[in-house]
C-alpha cells in the first residue's frame, strides 16, 4: 500500500470497549428493570450495525447535499433514540436505536479580502438540519451481542 491511511487518534484498547460495553449493558438492565410496565419486558439492542457500504454511501450523500444546501459538513454525530411504542415500529417498538446526523459550517461567502481570525474563530460546527439523519441499522440483542 503506497499511502497507508493515518491511524486515528481516537482508538481505545479492546479491554476499555470491553468495560464500556459491559457498563452500558448493566445500566441499561437497570433502567430497563425499574420501568418495566409490560408483564412481557423486551431485551434490548446493545449493538447496531451499519454495512460500509451504507456508510460510505452516506457520507458521500451528505457532503455532496450539504455543499448544495450551503454547508460543509465535517463530521457525523450519534444520537441515542428510542422507538415509539406503536404497532408501526413492530418488533422495534420502545427499543433503543443509534441514529446519525451530520455536522458542518454554513458556507460563507464573503465580500471582504480579508477574513478576521476572530469570525473563523466564532463560526462552529452544529448539526445540519436540511440534511435527513440516518437510521435503521440492524440491531444487536443481548445476550448474543457483547463486546
Amino acid at each position: 500500500m503506497k499511502n497507508p491511511p493515518a491511524k486515528p487518534s481516537q482508538l481505545i484498547t479492546k479491554e476499555f470497549a470491553k468495560v464500556l460495553n459491559l457498563n452500558y449493558n448493566k445500566k441499561k438492565a437497570d433502567l430497563t428493570a425499574k420501568s418495566a410496565k409490560s408483564a412481557k419486558p423486551k431485551e434490548d439492542a446493545n449493538a447496531i450495525w451499519y454495512s460500509l457500504e451504507e456508510l460510505e454511501n452516506y457520507i458521500h450523500y451528505i457532503k455532496t447535499q450539504g455543499l448544495e444546501d450551503g454547508y460543509t459538513v465535517d463530521g457525523i454525530r450519534f444520537y441515542f433514540g428510542v422507538y415509539p411504542e406503536d404497532e408501526k415500529h413492530g418488533e422495534k417498538a420502545g427499543l433503543t436505536t443509534l441514529f446519525l446526523v451530520p455536522t458542518g459550517k454554513k458556507t460563507v461567502t464573503s465580500t471582504a479580502k480579508v477574513q478576521s481570525f476572530a469570525l473563523v474563530q466564532e463560526q462552529t460546527s452544529s448539526d445540519v438540519e436540511s440534511l435527513s439523519p440516518m437510521n435503521y441499522g440492524n440491531i444487536g440483542r443481548p445476550p448474543s451481542l457483547t463486546y
